[in-house]
């Protein structure tokens, strides 16, 4: 039987990024995907033009059918759409504190065209702060790292402090991400209580990516929902599961999928170990 993972997110039309993304990731890392829809977008390869939040009442319905009725291994979280939602996944993340969970603290879309599609202001960073602290592994990159802390991330050092931050606040462990920084390495901390992890690799800049923080959460979530079994993962599973999911991302930017000149989404087929 196949490894149950629940994606909350949000919908992306032109299926680059949101909940499109995240199912493909579960099915690369062999796991079932399931999917709760906590904002609609409006989006297309131009970009995205406006966000509408689905009722908190009916995201927290979809969720907890879905518990009540599958063995779900593991949780990923994406774009809520407001403070509310994100503030109840927080709860419902610690209500079921045996599944492991993978927060894409997401605020702020990376292509952002219209306006009112923005979650952000103190309110918002507060909910996002307490949804982090709720789960097992946080992955913000450098700008969500400065939304959720109040400070920018200038050097490897500040990314590992910044990692061990979000530890302290709550969460089991922090993935800071370094793909949106500079020079010839892109390189990620994964921040947990006991030990720390540079993982580096050469930087990949074809073109512009979409998705790829989706896909990144989402594939380590598959990992852990086909790995963990039932219970909380240990440390040396979050640690594999980064890595598996490191790897099977970067092999998938350097075989795209072209959604327009300069656009593309990670190639995320087949089914993988």
């Amino acid at each position: 039987m196949l490894a149950t993972a629940l994606t909350i997110a949000g919908l992306d039309p032109s299926g680059g990024a949101g909940i499109a993304a995240d199912l493909r990731a579960f099915a690369r890392a062999g796991a079932w995907g399931t999917a709760v829809c906590a904002a609609i977008t409006v989006q297309s390869r131009r970009g995205v033009r406006a966000v509408e939040p689905v009722a908190t009442a009916l995201v927290l319905a979809q969720a907890e059918e879905l518990l009540s009725d599958l063995r779900v291994r593991a949780i990923k979280t994406g774009a809520l759409g407001s403070a509310d939602n994100a503030r109840a996944v927080a709860a419902l993340l610690a209500r079921h504190p045996a599944i492991p969970s993978v927060v894409d603290p997401v605020m702020v879309p990376t292509r952002v065209t219209g306006a009112g599609v923005r979650l952000d202001g103190a309110d918002a960073a507060d909910a996002m702060r307490a949804l982090a602290a709720a789960c097992t592994l946080v992955t913000p990159n450098l700008d969500e790292v400065a939304a959720l802390l109040g400070a920018s991330v200038a050097s490897e050092s500040d990314a590992r402090a910044a990692g061990a931050a979000l530890v302290a606040q709550g969460a089991r462990a922090a993935l800071i991400k370094g793909g949106h920084g500079d020079g010839p390495e892109a390189v990620d901390w994964l921040v947990l209580r006991r030990a720390t992890h540079r993982l580096a690799r050469p930087r990949i800049a074809r073109g512009r990516f979409h998705g790829t923080g989706c896909a990144l959460a989402s594939l380590v979530a598959g990992r852990l929902a086909v790995r963990a079994g039932r219970g909380r993962p240990s440390d040396a599973v979050i640690v594999e599961a980064v890595r598996w999911a490191r790897a099977r991302l970067d092999a998938a930017l350097r075989a795209p999928v072209v959604l327009g000149p300069t656009l593309r989404v990670p190639g995320l087929a087949g089914r993988g170990r």
